[in-house]
This record gives C-alpha cells, structure tokens and sequence, in this order.
C-alpha cells in the first residue's frame, strides 16, 4: 500500500508552482486538500485542475518548506457535488475569492429549467447548441442535467463533449464516485451518473454534420481551443445557439459576445459576423456574494482578504463585510503587501500542583478576563507544551539546579556611616513598598523578597556609598525598579 502511494508523490521544487490536473490522483479520502510533507518537500495532489501548490523555503528544519495553496469554492449544492463547508475556525484571516462580488443568483432550479428550455428550442427548430466548459466541474454538472432530461423527453438528437480533459476527468469522476454529493452515491448501486447513455466523445468532424446537436467543447471563455473553432462555424447561422455558462474574462471572445457585440476581428484581421442566439446562464463553481458572506458566517475569521475579482466590485463587498461582520476586509492590488497584526493563542497544559501552588500564593485561579502571571518551566514534548513548576521540571528532564542572580551597583552621594546609609536605604524603601516585605538584617543587609542590598564606602571618597543590589530571576521587574529608584538618591530628612 504505502509503495502504490509513493508512486503518486511527485517532487516539488522551492518556488516551483504546481497546477494539479487529473493525472496525479491521490487515493487519500476527504475533501481536496493538500497533504504535504515539510521534511521532503514532497507533496501528493488532489483531484481539482484550478488547485494550484507552490512550495516556498521555510527555514524551519533542513528540507522544511511552507506551502502556498490556491483553489476555488461554491457554496450552492448542486447535482453532482455539496456546497462547500467549513466549522468555525475562526482564523486570523480567510482568503477569499471574490469573482461573483456583486452577483446573487437566482434558484438554481431556475436556471436549470431555463437552460433547459432554451436547450429543447433551439434543438425542436433544428439548431446546434454550443456550450463552452472547462473541463472538471461545470461540464459534469450540465452534462448530468441533460442526460436526466433527454431520458425523460425521449430526445434523439446527439450530445457530444470533447474529447481529452474532459473524457478523463469524467473517467475520475466514475472512479472517485464516493467524493460526490449523496443522491449520486446512494444510486451508485443502480447506474453510475457518470456512465452516460445519450452523451458520446466529439470528433471535429461532427462540427459540419446537418440536424441538430448539443456540443460541450473547452475551454469555457472561448477563448481558444474547440470550443472557438465549433463557435466561428455555427457563428452565422440564426437557428443556433450559444449558452455560456460561467464567467468570462474580459477582452475574451466570451465577454465580447455577451456584451452584445455582432462582428469580431479574428485572426489575420478577418470579420465573423455573429447571427447565432448568445445566452448567458451561471452555472459557475465560483461563489456568489451570498456564498462568500455565508462562508465568512462559518468561518468567523478575525480579518478578511479579497482576491480574484475585479477592483469596484470588490470594494462593494469589501463595504458589505465591514459592515456586517464588523471586521477589517483588504483586496490588495497585484504585488501590493497587506499587514494583518494577529495575537495567536498557544494552548499549554498547566500541571496541578503549579496550580495548586498558585492559589496559595495569590488567591483564587485568574478567570480569562483577568489574567496574571504564572511563574514556571514550559516544556515541549511530542508536539505539546506543559507549564510545570521549576523543580518538577528538574526532576522530569534530569538536571541539576543552577542559581542566577543579576547584579547591579548605584553610587549614591551620602555623608552618613555605612550602617547609617543602610538605615536610611531600609527607611525609604519600606515607606515606598507597602506590598512587600522589607527587612533589614543582622548581617548588615537589607532584603526585598530575594533582592539584597548591600553598602559600602567608596576607597577615594568616604562620603560615596556604593549600593550593591543582588536579585534572582524571578524578582527581576522589581530588582530593576529599585535600582532605579535608588539612583535617583535619598530624600533629605531620612533618619
């Protein structure tokens, strides 16, 4: 088993960007993802041709790499797949694609029913239909919905689709059935969706047969490819149509169409004149801004990013976010840099008798809206961290104790005997600490919990006391604020 997954592991390079196609198939279970190993830079791809994986140095460990994931969502169910979903994560940011950022489609039993429609006219008046797809998703959605109705009607007229992507990302959709929706692999048993009777693989050669027909072709913006050859020989003929069903980039052949425009400079500075019916339907695997506001819904993220989307459209959401969720939303430009300031939280076990420890010393646990200190070891082991009390970590590890103690002199103008200058130091910082215990010693010390003050006289000058100040790491914050305290000398009519 492991021999048949390290086959489908493919080496990715730093800085190398990788499109994950049907070719490479991870036989993992769960929703298309990313696993990747840090240690090897390896990484096993998903079935989805609009991921894409780009490893960047991490500086981590040797071999570490971070991995940069881009992919697309939808949240509307459909006839072969669920609608995206995700549980509350809430994460400092959530990246979002933002293509349909002003758009809110109708039912989609709607659009199935006008589709269909528009399908069956063209096809009774004895027209071609066109429908420009990419090759994984839309294409199985569409090609499920008119076989379910050529079955229903007794249609005779043929549904091709082009043959190559299209053929093998079909070919995976019968193989990896149990990623579909839950209607599809409950009939499994019965018929494969996927197994079509009425749709067959297109020969170009079928572009010039006569009678009508229904021709699925890539890519999905007519661009290039099939799907713009099939489109500039149907082109002139009225009984045909044309149904895009997705978005189109502007300055395609797709956008210029469904922007109304009747003649298109082709290659070589020649004119098609555009007689065919162009239809626009959204059948697209991109959320709409219903989808990306209930995906934010879900996820609860801290900060919103918009990506993949044209510049005013996202601002207007970017508006509605803000608004609604009360959180900062940015769309950076291309190359443009965006700092979110996060405050990430680090779970630590707490052993008992820390904890124990700490209700006698300061009263009752802090609740999460007061917080204070916790004075111990942090200990990393298998991925987890404890806070234990300095001796229990000792004890755990096997060491041996060490002490550390800062040091810090202050010279200090003073005409008094050393013992009279210790007097006043014990009188001043009594009279300045009230919450702490302040003792002056037999052995000529002053003591603030584990701080000792020591004077003496300086060799040049009698009337120049040297403090010496010794303190452990736990009372460092205050160690600090003596020494400054004392530097700033003694008030007059100490005694």
């Amino acid at each position: 088993m492991i021999k048949d997954c390290m086959k489908k592991v493919v080496p990715l390079n730093l800085h190398q960007t990788v499109q994950v196609s049907f070719s490479f198939v991870s036989t993992a279970a769960g929703a298309a993802a990313l696993v990747s190993d840090a240690q090897s830079g390896r990484c096993r791809r998903q079935v989805d041709d609009e991921l894409e994986i780009k490893a960047y140095y991490a500086g981590h460990v040797l071999g570490a790499a971070m991995v940069q994931i881009k992919g697309d969502y939808n949240m509307t169910p459909d006839r072969h797949l669920g609608a995206a979903w995700i549980d509350k994560c809430r994460p400092d940011i959530l990246i979002s694609e933002s293509t349909y950022a002003t758009t809110i489609r109708d039912s989609k039993r709607c659009r199935e029913r006008d589709f269909l429609k528009k399908v069956h006219e063209s096809i009774e008046r004895g027209g071609k239909v066109l429908i420009p797809v990419f090759a994984l998703g839309r294409a199985q959605e569409l090609c499920i919905l008119l076989e379910t109705f050529w079955e229903r009607m007794n249609l005779k007229a043929p549904i091709y689709f082009s043959t190559g992507l299209t053929e093998k990302a079909n070919h995976y959709y019968k193989l990896f059935i149990t990623w579909t929706n839950q209607k599809i692999r409950k009939t499994f048993v019965q018929r494969n969706m996927f197994e079509f009777k009425h749709i067959k693989a297109f020969d170009r050669s079928y572009a010039d047969n006569p009678g009508p027909m229904v021709v699925f072709a890539t890519p999905g913006m007519l661009h290039a490819g099939q799907s713009l050859q099939i489109f500039k020989k149907w082109a002139g003929n009225e009984k045909n149509m044309v149904i895009m069903p997705g978005y189109c980039v502007q300055g395609t052949i797709g956008h210029k169409i469904l922007n109304g425009q009747r003649k298109l400079e082709m290659e070589g500075r020649a004119t098609l004149d555009v007689k065919l019916q162009v239809e626009y339907m959204s059948f697209s695997a991109h959320a709409d801004a219903k989808g990306i506001m209930q995906l934010i819904r879900m996820a609860e993220p801290r900060n919103m990013l918009l990506v993949h989307g044209e510049a005013a459209k996202m601002e207007f959401l970017k508006g509605k976010i803000e608004q609604e969720f009360n959180i900062d939303c940015y769309m950076p430009a291309n190359g443009e840099t965006v700092t979110v300031t996060t405050n990430p939280s680090v779970p630590v076990d707490i052993s008992l008798n820390l904890l124990k420890r700490e209700m006698v010393l300061g009263g009752p646990l802090p609740d999460p809206k007061k917080p204070r200190a916790m004075h111990g070891t942090l200990i990393m082991k298998e991925n987890s961290l404890r806070l234990v009390s300095s001796e229990q970590a000792l004890k755990e590890l096997g060491l041996n104790e060490h002490q550390l103690r800062f040091t810090c002199r202050v010279h200090l103008q003073d005409p008094h005997s050393d013992n009279d200058t210790l007097h006043r130091v014990y009188t001043h910082l009594k009279s300045v600490l009230k919450g702490y215990t302040v003792q002056h010693l037999p052995d000529g010390t002053v003591m603030v919990e584990s701080i000792v003050v020591k004077v003496s006289s300086s060799a040049e000058d009698a009337s120049m006391k040297v403090l010496l100040l010794s303190w452990s790491y736990q009372d460092e914050d205050l160690g600090s604020f003596l020494s400054t305290l004392l530097k700033k000398g003694l008030p007059a009519g100490l005694c």
